[in-house]
């Protein structure tokens, strides 16, 4: 007698836990406050760009022109360098082999011009009394011509091979910080790593005071007039602002290639580059962020109705 009545009541247990759970899943849940609000423009009139923060020489990549290992490296990520100071360098061991060999070759090439000049000043007065012919001493004219040429031969040798020893050092090009380091020793260097398609050894760049590059859409750059003023937002803190000043157009105008997410956006889009600069100073502000930028920008006038009046009534 009971047994018929436990299906049904596992029935209805099954029922009533769908639609608890339905009526609890239905629940309207509160909306999450956003971090940070977006930002908005300070000016009356303004165009907005999305911009990227860039060293003020722009990043540089660095690699090295003679492939080998890696022996010495000078700096740190975040070091700042000056011109012409060392970064890393390539094993020299090879190169100051071949420097030894080459000196040892300038050496014979200047006593073998000794030599040549020694005889030919013996001979000359002896081709004077007529003691020995003008073809000998011809000879020896030749030789002695032949040990300089041999001797300035040896000097390019040995001069290359120090611009060799020279190149082995890789060393900054600009005044900055080292924004990133990609070697490390023992390891080896491939030579032009910087401009294929590996990554580079070191990238480099000022960051006194910082560049953001501003991507426009071309439909609103006509309205951007030089040295405007502007005001840039960290992306995701629109309390980190910072002013921008004007450096410069970027004259060619390319495809968008820093998309930010909006439902409008076409990766067709062409945009005008302008180059805004500021100082970093306390913001936490790095290299490669991104920023919301208003560009200061004159008020569109309103464009009168192109349609003809209608004649009659």
């Amino acid at each position: 007698m009971v047994r018929k009545y436990i299906v049904p009541l596992v029935a209805l247990a099954g029922v009533v836990f769908a639609v608890v759970t339905v009526l609890r899943g239905d629940k309207t849940r509160p909306a999450v406050a956003p971090v940070s609000n977006p930002p908005r423009s300070p000016y009356h009139s303004s165009v907005a760009g999305s911009g990227v923060v860039e060293a003020s020489t722009e990043n540089i990549s660095l690699g090295t022109q003679i492939s080998g290992i890696v022996s010495k490296i000078f700096v740190a990520i975040g070091s700042n360098v000056k011109v012409g100071d060392p970064l890393f360098t390539i094993d020299e061991r090879p190169i100051q082999a071949e420097l030894a060999t080459r000196r040892a070759a300038l050496q014979v090439a200047e006593a073998e011009l000794a030599d040549a000049r020694y005889s030919l000043s013996l001979d000359e007065p002896l081709a004077a009394d007529g003691l020995i012919t003008v073809a000998d001493l011809q000879k020896k004219r030749f030789a002695a011509q032949k040990a300089e040429a041999q001797l300035l031969q040896a000097r390019a040798e040995l001069a290359s091979v120090e611009t060799d020893l020279e190149r082995l050092t890789v060393r900054a090009p600009v005044d900055g910080q080292v924004l990133q380091l990609k070697v490390h020793l023992g390891e080896f260097a491939s030579a032009g790593s910087a401009v294929s398609s590996q990554p580079p050894l070191i990238v480099l760049g000022s960051v006194t005071p910082l560049n953001v590059r501003v991507d426009v859409d071309e439909n609103d750059a006509w309205r951007v007039r030089g040295g405007a003023s502007a005001v840039g937002y960290l992306r995701g803190n629109e309390n980190i602002r910072t002013p921008l000043t004007f450096v410069r157009f970027e004259p060619v105008v390319v495809p968008k290639k820093s998309l930010t997410g909006d439902s409008t956006e076409r990766v067709d889009t062409r945009v005008l580059q302008v180059v805004f600069s500021f100082t970093r100073g306390d913001l936490p502000i790095f290299v490669g962020q991104q920023m919301d930028v208003f560009i200061d920008a004159p008020v569109t006038p309103k464009r009168e109705s192109a349609t003809p009046p209608r004649d009659g009534p």
